[in-house]
């Protein structure tokens, strides 16, 4: 049986490779993006559009409380394009705005509207030094200083407003992503996860997987992965057809 899904961020990168999957499962798209443009986009797709600014608390909760959904899935950020290092500086800040301010408006929203789960974007690399590979109850870098420490105090802001409502909530942790949309069609980083299959988590976690967090990325040594391929059924190699 399908659900009612409210996409937040469905136009970015994940978002655009979430959709057919969620439209071949049987579930009913309600998609968020801040441009009329891609919003064209979205309807061409089989999604239901809202033009709205995770920001602008009110108009949010208006949508959400007009189409109530029964699931949110939580894929905002305000990154550059191919993460552009020359703009990363104040995209860092912004995007750790949209953690906080603007996770903490969805998390309203989807309370006042009744949503019994959200799923939410996370990030892998937030972990505090330590042993590795890096499991779901290690703790995360609380005093990192920097770009790192603005970073990771958006993300642990993110979580604590997801896992801490009264709804099941589903944070998961995405390596570094690479293909369609990302920038780069090769494996970044220490613990790479191609965005189909990052979408496919989120597709799965629909269903599947007790609240609380899953690292989602190909085998590594930075992060354990076991928790997401047991409990969510989830598969490094999933892409969508070609």
């Amino acid at each position: 049986m399908g659900h009612r899904i409210f996409l937040a961020g469905a136009a970015g990168a994940i978002g655009q490779r979430l959709i057919p999957q969620l439209l071949a499962a049987g579930h009913e798209v309600m998609g968020t993006t801040r441009s009329a443009d891609k919003a064209e986009r979205l309807l061409a797709l089989g999604v239901e559009p809202f033009v709205v600014d995770v920001f602008d608390a009110e108009t949010l909760s208006r949508a959400m409380g007009a189409v109530r959904p029964d699931i949110v899935v939580h894929q905002l950020t305000d990154l550059p394009s191919g993460l552009d290092p020359s703009r990363m500086g104040e995209a860092i800040v912004r995007n750790a705005r949209i953690r906080d301010e603007g996770t903490r408006n969805l998390v309203a929203a989807a309370v006042a509207s009744g949503v019994r789960r959200v799923v939410a974007q996370s990030i892998a690399w937030a972990y505090a030094p330590g042993p590795e590979p890096h499991a779901e109850s290690d703790p995360l870098e609380g005093g990192a200083s920097g770009n790192r420490g603005i970073s990771v105090a958006g993300v642990i802001a993110l979580e604590k407003a997801v896992l801490n409502a009264p709804f099941a909530g589903v944070v998961l942790r995405y390596g570094q992503l690479y293909g369609p949309g990302t920038g780069t069609e090769k494996p970044p980083g220490a613990s790479p996860v191609h965005v189909d299959a990052a979408a496919y988590a989120a597709l799965l976690a629909l269903d599947k997987g007790a609240t609380g967090a899953f690292n989602v990325a190909e085998p590594n040594q930075a992060v354990a992965t076991q928790k997401a391929v047991e409990q969510l059924g989830w598969r490094a190699d999933f892409r969508l057809p070609a």
